[in-house]
This record gives structure tokens, sequence and C-alpha cells, in this order.
């Protein structure tokens, strides 16, 4: 299941799941502290898991992406969350980092050269990691595209899609190691 964002009879920043029978379950996010938004399904995905299977990101950080998401709108874009170390190693998600999409492109995303720069001088200062790569869809699921497949520089990170091919944004996580994509459930909490 991904995350959508719903506003029909939900306040700011509620939290549905799509395709539930009826009317979609809404899930306030100072109603619980965790709530699973997207699992991993079987399917095409690669049969070895590298892990983790779950991440959970802070309903605050989840707004903030989508807020970037809708700001850069008809164009991808693109970002980094950094942790304390990297995702693939348990780390936890610290920030957000939103960056500017240098190919300024509704299909595809680049991060600008200056602010991974900035970024990477900053985290490697800190003793930090790039704990996910974020993006945008405009108008396809959020799933990695085989550009995005081919474009994973960082395997040791989460790669976190927001799509905006729907009245609702969905988000959907996910690691891509060795040219293969592996679904990671998406937890949001507080």
């Amino acid at each position: 299941m991904a995350c959508t964002l719903s506003a029909a009879g939900a306040a700011p920043g509620a939290l549905s799941a799509p395709g539930a029978p009826g009317a979609p379950p809404v899930m306030q996010p100072t109603a619980s502290p965790r709530q699973v938004v997207n699992s991993p399904t079987k399917g095409p995905e690669a049969p070895h898991h590298p892990g983790p299977a779950s991440v959970e990101l802070p309903a605050t950080m989840v707004q903030a992406l989508v807020d970037h998401a809708r700001a850069e709108y008809p164009n991808e874009m693109c970002g980094v969350i950094v942790g304390d170390r990297p995702a693939a190693a348990g780390g936890m998600p610290l920030r957000w980092e939103p960056t500017r999409n240098r190919a300024a492109s509704p299909l595809r995303y680049e991060i600008h050269p200056d602010d991974l720069l900035r970024l990477t001088i900053a985290t490697e200062e800190a003793a930090e990691e790039f704990w996910a790569i974020v993006h945008s869809h405009t108008h396809s699921p959020p799933r990695p595209s085989l550009t995005d497949v081919g474009l994973a520089f960082y395997p040791d990170a989460i790669y976190l899609l927001v799509s905006l091919a729907d009245d609702e944004p969905v988000l959907a996580a996910w690691r891509i190691v060795d040219g293969e994509i592996h679904p990671v459930e998406l937890i949001v909490g507080h």
C-alpha cells in the first residue's frame, strides 16, 4: 500500500491508504505514533532484499516533501534526507534538505551540483550521511523509472518518491542496489 495525503474530510496533513474498501481510512498524524503507509509487495522486485525492510519518517518531514513537490510542479522536485548513518546500516533520518532540480524538467531530476557539493561537505563535516535521495514524479506512480535506476548512485540510501499523478500525493520508499529495485515499508510517525 502507498501513502496518500487526504484533503477531503481530514485535517491538513492527514494520511489515507488508497484502494481500501469503501471510504479510505484516514489517520491523523497525531492520533498514533506509527502508521504503515507503504508495505512491500510480492512482484517483479529482486528476490533478496538488502534491507531495511521498513523505515520511519516524521509526519512533518513527509509534509515538507509533499510541499516541496507541489511548489516545484510542473517539474520534478529533488532533495536529500540527511541521517546519522546510511539507511542500509540502520540509520535514522535527521532532516530534509530540499535542492534545486538542475534539469528543471517534469520528466527527470538532477540534484544541482552546487547543492550536492554543499550537502556533501556539510554531512561529512557533521559525520552524517545521505539517508535518502528524494524526488517526485509528476505524472506517474511513485516507482523508480529505468532512468531512476540507472542514476541510483547511492546504494546504501533509500530512494523516496512522491507522486503527484493523482489528486492526492502518493509516497513510496525503495532501495536500489546493483540495478535491482526493492520495496521498503514506509511508516509515518509523529
